[in-house]
């Protein structure tokens, strides 16, 4: 049977929602799971990975993990999998996950597919669906030799389901010395209060039919109203209206929230299959044939800057 060692990764002590979604996936795939939690004050979380389906947890918690160390991560996940027997490794398609997945393949000599978006698994064989070609490409690929699988995967593809109360079953790894090539001098960390896509439970798009950047920033407000992560469709993205770490979809960011709003987004193949796993879709855009339509739960067929000043003064009157 198939064994998963996953790679927790935390955000001030706690756990990220896409660990939780690695874990969920283990469990839906009635997959061994277990997990790896390195960092500095983070042993508490172990009992909530032990929650969502991790059998075991091997812990690194020291002072000198506060800060990632690509040297010292490397080492202490292939302590891990040695000490679990792990079949497969699975990271999340983060910054450190894509950091860290293809020098945890070199180091125990296999191969890792990166930034998957949907995975497959009969037995021991793994087909693994991942964009490519600048994103312009969707490809399916396989492992054609037997032993470890080192895959990291993109948040948002997967849903985190609820955990149940567990206590933890925990391993204390040996913590490396540094790399004496390595001294981190300093840390500039971008300061913003928008929320992460992948980890709100509601998100504001904006397509193509806001006209410009004028049009998105008309929209943008009722995001932060709302509470919501602001996105935005590739097309948006590809005209400069908006940062790229705002799209959404295929080739962007792959969301699940509880409500997804779709202003002006028309609705490519791409921008479908990264959002069409939300909860509840609201969708605004002239065309009524948009294929948009198609996946939303409720849907207006108007203009969005007539539409927009409506729902903020709904969201006042339910705050009041």
């Amino acid at each position: 049977m198939p064994k998963v060692l996953v790679v927790a990764e935390t955000k001030n002590g706690e756990l990220k929602k896409p660990t939780l979604e690695l874990l969920s996936l283990a469990k839906s795939m009635n997959l061994q799971a277990e997990s790896v939690l390195i960092g500095k004050e983070v042993s508490s979380q172990a009992d909530l990975l032990a929650g969502y389906g991790s059998g075991k947890v091997y812990v690194a918690d020291d002072a000198g993990l506060e800060i990632y160390n690509t040297s010292k991560y490397t080492t202490l996940v292939a302590d891990a999998v040695g000490q679990s027997g792990a079949t497969q490794v699975w990271l999340t398609s983060s910054e450190t996950g894509r950091d860290l997945t293809p020098r945890v393949a070199a180091r125990m000599g296999v191969g890792a597919l990166s930034d998957v978006t949907e995975l497959e698994i009969d037995g021991d064989n793994i087909t693994a669906t991942r964009p490519c070609m600048a994103t312009k490409l969707v490809q399916q690929c396989r492992f054609t030799k037997d032993g470890l699988r080192v895959i990291s995967i993109r948040a948002g593809a997967y849903e985190a389901e609820e955990a149940s109360p567990q206590t933890a079953d925990t391993v204390s790894l040996s913590i490396p010395e540094g790399d004496a090539r390595v001294e981190v001098r300093d840390i500039q960390v971008e300061e913003s209060n928008e929320i992460e896509l992948n980890e709100a439970s509601i998100v504001v798009s904006v397509g193509r039919g806001t006209g410009g950047t004028e049009g998105c920033d008309f929209v943008k407000p009722l995001a932060g109203e709302m509470g919501a992560a602001f996105g935005a469709s590739r097309a948006v993205c590809d005209a400069g209206w908006m940062p790229h770490k705002h799209q959404v979809g295929q080739t962007g960011t792959v969301v699940s929230p509880d409500f997804y709003f779709a202003f002006g987004i028309s609705g490519a193949i791409q921008h479908l299959a990264g959002m069409s796993g939300s909860k509840v879709i609201v969708a605004i855009n002239k065309d009524a044939e948009a294929p948009i339509f198609k996946v939303a739960d409720y849907g207006i067929v108007g203009d969005l800057f007539k539409a927009v000043p409506v729902f903020q003064e709904e969201v006042a009157k339910i705050k009041n």
